[in-house]
């Protein structure tokens, strides 16, 4: 007589397994907007389209390790540290089939992207500039993005420039022209400068006047 199967010991295979991906959501700020990275898809799936960097999860592969290597391979950028940003597992998300996404957030600055953005299968577009782009892109990552953005304007509202956009040093002015980027909004002058300051070291010098007339130059406090 058989015994019933203990769930306890019951075999991994004994359940659906979905497919993993990784997808990135890579953020700059250029020509004044803020923008993401996207590359043009191989394959014959959506052959051609543009979408997220992103790969599937090798056998006994760490998730950092894949989105590293689809960064390298897909879109030719190394020597970054992504942070994770949420999984997607709408069943429907992908029409290839069932496939669990852990999508990940970086921050780089324009300069970091020069090469990457030498290769025409990779393009900058701006979050907000180019709706009809973003809405278009495969495998929800339009979802993808905007929750990217919403992470990235959450940071910048706590902290000056977190994601190191700004080479240092930099006057006020020019930060909080960085963050009104970040947030889509004007902000205000005093409100900003009062809430930023205590979190900046000043250098003890000013800027050449060139841009505007001379200011104080900061840099970002260490933690």
């Amino acid at each position: 007589m058989k015994t019933p199967k203990d769930a306890s010991v019951s075999s991994l295979l004994d359940y659906p397994r979905p497919s993993v991906a990784v997808d990135t959501a890579v953020l700059t700020v250029a020509e004044g907007t803020l923008q993401v990275l996207l590359v043009r898809r191989g394959g014959e799936h959506h052959h051609g389209e543009w979408a997220l960097p992103g790969t599937f999860l090798r056998e006994r592969e760490k998730l950092a390790d894949a989105v590293l290597r689809s960064l390298r391979e897909k879109a030719g950028i190394s020597g970054r540290v992504p942070r994770q940003l949420q999984v997607f597992d709408d069943p429907g998300r992908d029409d290839r089939g069932w496939v669990l996404s852990v999508a990940h957030v970086d921050v780089v600055p324009l300069a970091e992207l020069d090469d990457a953005l030498k290769s025409d299968g990779v393009r900058l577009v701006s979050v907000g500039g180019e709706p009809e782009t973003i809405a278009g892109l495969p495998y929800g990552h339009a979802e993808m993005v905007s929750e990217a953005v919403e992470w990235l304007r959450a940071a910048y509202a706590e902290s000056p420039d977190p994601g190191a956009l700004l080479a240092e040093p930099f006057t006020l002015k020019e930060l909080r022209d960085l963050h009104e980027v970040v947030a889509g909004r004007s902000l205000m002058r005093d409100t900003f400068r009062r809430f930023m300051e205590p979190q900046l070291a000043g250098t003890g010098k000013m800027s050449d006047g060139t841009r505007g007339r001379p200011s104080r130059l900061w840099v970002r406090a260490n933690p």
